[in-house]
Parts: structure tokens; C-alpha cells; sequence
């Protein structure tokens, strides 16, 4: 590993559950950056969207991934959605690790949302709590070029648990 590992995709593609089995399974730690924003600010993510808005959110993902940057040890980063949207922010990975995309089928996001959506008080503000197919694959097209001009690496993790996904990583990996 380069330094740091960081997983992008589309929500519901698995990159929190994905880069939680793997955290466990090299004993690196973990840092999921809407967590950490959450944190930041005091309040869950749709909030911070509400009170301070999208604009404000993405700026604080760009000002914590350049506090990782100045870090020595190397951590497995579960990426928000959007934070390969900005350029600066894709440089930024390309340059401290190497980058996973984890991909999901439409049918699978929506399960996947689905079944977050009844478990989860943090809901997902870019989707104003309807999982609708067509606005999902119209968020998906916009975000394609970036998550893939980005990655070093891309995953389907359709059908798969967490730890399977982790296990192939590994063996990607070397």
C-alpha cells in the first residue's frame, strides 16, 4: 500500500461496510469521513446539508483530506460520494494512496438504501428521502467519469458481504 487506502463510489455501493471488514482484517485503522464530518460539525449529515449546505459539506471533505495528507501512518478512508467530484480532491487521492471504486447495480443500491433508510436516523441528504431509480442513475451518470478517472482499482460488490470484498482486495493487492 502506498500510504493510505480509500474507497469512492455511489451510496449503498458498500464502501463503509467494505473498508470496515478490511480495517479488521490488517489491523489498519479506519476513517469513514461523513463519520468524521458528522462529528466535526455535531450533527448528523443531512443536517449539516440543511444547516450549512452542500457547498460547505464538500469544503469540509476537501479540508479533511488534507489533514490526512499531513498524517504518517497509513489509514483505510471510506470516502463520501461526492468527494471525487472535486479535482483537487482526485489529485489529492491519486497522490496519498491508492483508490478503490466499489461498484453496485441500480437494483442493489436500492436494496441497499432501502433497508438503510429503516435502520439509519442519518439519512442521505442528496436523495431528500425518496430512493427513486431514475434520480439514482442520473446521480450515478454525472459522478461515472470521476469515480473512474480516479480509481486504481474497481470492485462490483453486488451479491458479495462485506468480508468477501475485503478478502479479494487483499489478494488485489498483492
Amino acid at each position: 500500500m502506498k500510504k493510505h487506502l480509500f474507497f469512492i463510489g455511489y451510496m449503498g455501493s458498500g464502501k463503509t461496510s467494505v473498508a470496515r471488514a478490511l480495517s479488521e482484517k490488517l489491523n489498519l485503522p479506519l476513517l469513514d469521513m461523513d463519520e468524521a464530518i458528522s462529528k466535526r460539525f455535531d450533527m448528523p449529515i443531512n443536517k449539516v446539508f440543511e444547516t450549512f449546505g452542500e457547498e460547505r459539506f464538500r469544503d469540509a471533505e476537501t479540508e479533511l483530506l488534507d489533514e490526512i495528507s499531513k498524517l504518517d501512518s497509513p489509514l483505510i478512508v471510506s470516502c463520501g460520494g461526492g468527494v471525487p467530484m472535486r479535482p483537487e480532491n482526485r489529485a489529492f487521492l491519486k497522490e496519498n494512496g491508492k483508490t478503490i471504486l466499489l461498484n453496485a447495480s441500480i437494483e442493489e443500491i436500492i436494496r441497499r438504501l432501502n433497508c438503510d433508510s429503516l435502520s439509519n436516523e442519518n439519512a442521505r441528504p442528496l436523495l431528500n428521502n425518496e430512493i427513486d431509480e431514475s434520480h439514482i442513475n442520473a446521480m450515478i451518470e454525472k459522478r461515472k467519469a470521476a469515480y473512474e478517472e480516479t480509481a486504481d482499482f474497481s470492485i462490483s460488490t453486488d451479491g458479495l458481504a462485506p468480508e468477501e470484498i475485503a478478502l479479494n482486495i487483499i489478494e488485489l493487492m498483492h
